[in-house]
């Protein structure tokens, strides 16, 4: 987190670093943001003074809400934007040959002093056509922030409301795994993946590289190729393991979980279940026992998981708590995921009533196979032991939606509103400076966001204000909020003496967008037929957009 003192009446801030990506440069951008910024300059108009929206216009999933994430890199990009000698000459290189000199000397000089960046927390619920950030500054230098924002918020925020969704059906008490590095569309696609399915709800990844840059917490065990590596005990050199105490030292480990086979063997209970289990399944099983006594959990569907997995591991369990420790549990990957959890939980519960062993029954159960919402849904009505999910492909390929369609888009010049407008009504800009607010009812749920214009009196608590759909007049209505909540704040004032938001820590985000959650209605947020939740402007913005609307569209002549 960046530090914010005072010294001698001035703020000062601690630097902040560069982008985590080394890719993200000022050349991470379209080419005709730099023949835009030329025509700007040849024009003269390179200085004038632009405010541009950030924003997406469809929520994705099919759902109702959004997970807004990627402003920490947006900001780190503009706080160390300048452009090298050499990415000047690589320009250089792509233009016209008719490009004056004096356009690249202006390159050379130009940085994010002047500009100005106000967003809503990372971390937080959006919605469409809401900016989530809004960039003031000299039109051509804000029009080579263009691309690179638009691609550090599009995948950020599409995978955290993925993560998100994942988490509200899986429900608060699962524990969520994500998996998906290597399914991920490369090293930066698995790598942001890690980071913002932590940021929506997941609680660990596999992923050893996002663990080292982001602190996220790591797990994982083995894989099939581990189990199916071995051919039988004989395989196993070493069998000895210290209890845990340190007291007493067992010289055949390998002996002991062979005894405790025999003793699941001859359960009543176990009759019918399995009779000879896979010997080399068991060895694979206590060679990972031996290595890691204190975090053993075993993939039990190699071969069987009834027959042969599942026995095998309770056995080297049964000799860990023997020598004091206490297994974590299995991992399914194949199969009726809802039948086996179910009956590896009863052999659980067994063999804590047959062997006197507390908490045996509660051992963890792990699930994968290419989860997603759909399957995590299914799996809640077929009633489940699973307490833990990991999750990979679907989750961090955003597979069922590759893109969020964010835009960037001019609102004002020179204080001048300007709009965009199409004939898709989706597609028409919400024109002006203009500041965004949250309404709260008695409740405590969001009820609606609110866009005024920049110089509006904000709307007050416990004091009525006319809510209005952007584009259809029919669509209105009073609220009296109970709760007000200003969603943008300064995080890059364009000037060092001005105060701005400290970037929270990723833990930090990560609270922030678990409150946000709660802070919905369960009908906006459910997978199948979500409420829409409101996005509004005021009477006045309302009365302003339409003006600008007629103002700007040609008339039609009919002949």
């Amino acid at each position: 987190m960046e530090a914010t003192h005072k010294i001698n009446g001035c703020i000062k801030h601690s630097p902040i670093h560069g982008p985590t990506n080394p890719m993200v440069t000022p050349l991470l951008t379209d080419l005709y943001q730099f023949t835009m910024a030329y025509a700007y300059w040849k024009a003269g108009k390179h200085n004038d003074r632009a405010v541009f929206d950030l924003y997406f216009r469809r929520n994705p999933f099919g759902g109702e809400y959004t997970v807004f994430a990627g402003l920490e890199e947006c900001i780190r990009f503009i706080a160390n934007f300048k452009l090298s000698k050499e990415e000047i000459a690589f320009v250089r290189g792509c233009l016209s040959p008719t490009c004056e000199d004096g356009f690249y000397n202006y390159l050379g000089g130009i940085d994010c002093s002047d500009v100005e960046v106000y967003a809503i927390a990372e971390g937080s619920v959006v919605f469409p056509k809401v900016p989530l950030m809004r960039i003031e500054g000299p039109v051509a230098v804000v029009q080579l922030l263009e691309t690179p924002f638009v691609n550090l918020i599009n995948f950020a925020s599409l995978v955290a409301t993925n993560a998100a969704r994942h988490r509200f059906v899986a429900g608060k008490n699962k524990l969520l795994l994500e998996f998906g590095l290597r399914r991920a569309q490369g090293p930066d696609g698995g790598v942001g993946a890690s980071r913002y399915c932590y940021m929506g709800g997941f609680d660990a990844t596999s992923n050893c590289a996002a663990g080292k840059l982001f602190g996220i917490p790591l797990r994982g065990t083995h894989s099939h190729a581990f189990v199916s590596s071995f051919t039988g005990p004989d395989d196993i050199t070493e069998k000895s393991l210290q209890s845990h105490d340190g007291s007493r030292l067992c010289k055949d480990f390998v002996h002991l979980t062979q005894m405790w086979l025999g003793k699941l063997k001859r359960l009543s209970s176990s009759e019918g279940v399995f009779g000879e289990t896979n010997e080399s399944e068991l060895a694979a099983f206590v060679s990972y026992a031996l290595a890691f006594p204190d975090n053993f959990l075993a993939l039990v569907d190699t071969y069987d998981v009834m027959r042969s997995g599942v026995p095998n591991f309770c056995a080297v369990a049964l000799a860990l708590s023997d020598m004091g420790y206490k297994a974590k549990g299995i991992r399914l990957d194949s199969g009726d995921l809802a039948y086996l959890s179910c009956e590896a939980r009863k052999f659980f519960h067994t063999v804590e009533k047959e062997f006197q062993v507390p908490g045996f029954g509660k051992t963890g159960i792990t699930a994968s196979n290419d989860l997603n919402e759909e399957t995590l849904d299914a799996l809640n009505k077929q009633g489940h032991e699973i307490d833990s999910f990991g999750i990979g492909t679907n989750l961090v390929t955003c597979y069922t939606q590759p893109a969020l369609g964010c835009v960037f888009k001019l609102v004002e010049i020179n204080n001048q509103p300007r709009i965009k407008l199409s004939e898709d009504i989706s597609k028409v800009s919400i024109p002006c400076k203009k500041r965004s607010f949250r309404l709260y009812g008695k409740e405590g749920y969001a009820l609606v966001d609110i866009m005024t214009g920049e110089n509006e009196p904000p709307p007050k608590e416990g004091q009525r204000i006319l809510c209005r759909h952007p584009f259809n007049e029919s669509k209105r209505a009073y609220v009296v909020p109970q709760r007000v909540e200003d969603l943008m704040k300064c995080y890059w004032p364009g000037s060092p003496d001005k105060a701005r938001e400290e970037l929270p820590t990723l833990e930090q985000t990560r609270e922030h967008c678990m409150k946000q959650l709660e802070q919905m209605r369960t009908d906006h947020m459910r997978r199948l037929n979500p409420t829409p939740y409101k996005v509004s402007v005021s009477a006045k913005l309302y009365e302003f957009i339409h003006f600008l609307w007629l103002n700007e569209a040609p008339v039609g002549e009919l002949q």
